[in-house]
């Protein structure tokens, strides 16, 4: 196959070049040149922003576009209109945050998906003419936007467009961090300040996993929407915190800190202590229990969990030290500790 895929030199982007060349199909990146592209034969890069420079992929045909970065409804809208001609199919890579009502579990891709008001898409790109063009900037207004995004590639392309909602995506090159800083503070042992419930439930993906069946998917020519996540009730924060140690074979003892105590301490759930969702929060209650069965159905699998805690670990070590962007600071942690330890 020939695909074009719209970003591609990051995290899924990445690994979903890898996993397209691995099966021998030619790929054309077309992005801005922020960060290199892979040095293949097989891959041409096209240096360009999608919202100026679309013009620089007229007279050309690929068997389907991968998006992987549209954020913004009137930018897939072009992309889509503009390249309506020139593939078979696009594939847009959307998220589990579109959906309305996540406070039930076992929500599938018929559920409700949430609206924006004129005024709050006008406040979305207002946000981006500012110069904001990460996802984190549009805050609530995220998962609205992504399923006009998805509507928006729809209407220019019925029946072929292929739409994956994916929830917290894991692994190698996560620049996000989110799960990356529970393997790193782990590895580095000691008493770790381990939030919530040891049994809550925790729902995500190995971004190879989900490459490696999207490329699949695309050559099969499927269309429609999935959801692409483990089964629920797959992996609970205790059993992840257990993996971490045993893969890294540290020293770390766990220190169990109640939901009520971490948010009378003002902690920030998912950011400052990620994968923590408090159970008060009973609006998510759902979110770590989407259905993916569909997607399952049509090949979606996955390793085992000290493969991709290992292979995080292996990464993190050899990438250029610097903050991460997600976690509690250690002297913080101490500190909650230690307030926790007096308090009980």
């Amino acid at each position: 196959m020939k695909l074009l895929i719209v970003g591609g030199t990051r995290f899924l982007g990445y690994h979903l070049v890898e996993a397209a060349l691995a099966r021998d199909h030619e790929i054309t990146l077309f992005n801005r040149g922020s960060f290199a592209s892979p040095d293949s034969k097989n891959v041409e890069a096209i240096i360009g922003d999608r919202n100026h420079d679309l013009d620089r992929l007229n007279g050309r045909r690929w068997d389907a576009i991968i998006d992987t970065c549209g954020y913004l409804p009137r930018t897939v809208k072009a992309s889509a209109e503009f390249l309506s001609g020139s593939v078979d199919r696009y594939v847009f890579i959307s998220s589990l945050s579109v959906y309305d009502d996540v406070s039930v579990a076992g929500l599938d891709e018929t559920a409700a998906v949430k609206t924006l008001s004129d005024e709050q898409l006008a406040q979305a790109y207002a946000i981006d003419s500012s110069g904001e063009t990460s996802a984190v900037t549009y805050g609530k207004l995220y998962g609205g936007l992504k399923a006009l995004c998805e509507q928006a590639a729809e209407r220019a392309l019925p029946d072929r467009a292929l739409i994956i909602r994916p929830g917290l995506i894991v692994g190698p090159h996560d620049y996000t961090d989110r799960f990356t800083y529970w393997v790193e503070r782990v590895a580095r042992g000691g008493e770790v300040l381990a939030p919530g419930r040891p049994d809550a439930s925790l729902q995500f993906i190995d971004v190879r996993d989900l490459a490696a069946w999207m490329v699949r998917i695309v050559e099969g020519k499927e269309t429609g929407i999935y959801n692409a996540n483990c089964l629920p009730k797959t992996h609970t924060m205790e059993s992840v915190l257990k993996e971490c140690k045993v893969v890294s074979n540290s020293d770390a003892s766990f220190t169990w800190v109640s939901d009520d105590f971490l948010l009378q301490e003002e902690v920030i759930p998912w950011s400052e202590v990620p994968l923590w969702m408090p159970d008060e929060a009973t609006h998510l209650k759902g979110f770590m229990f989407i259905n993916c069965d569909k997607a399952i159905a049509a090949g979606l699998s996955f390793r085992a969990l000290g493969d991709t805690i290992r292979d995080t670990l292996t990464w993190s070590e050899k990438r250029s030290k610097f903050a991460l962007k997600a976690g509690i600071d250690p002297e913080k942690e101490q500190q909650l500790l230690n307030q926790w330890h007096a308090k009980i």
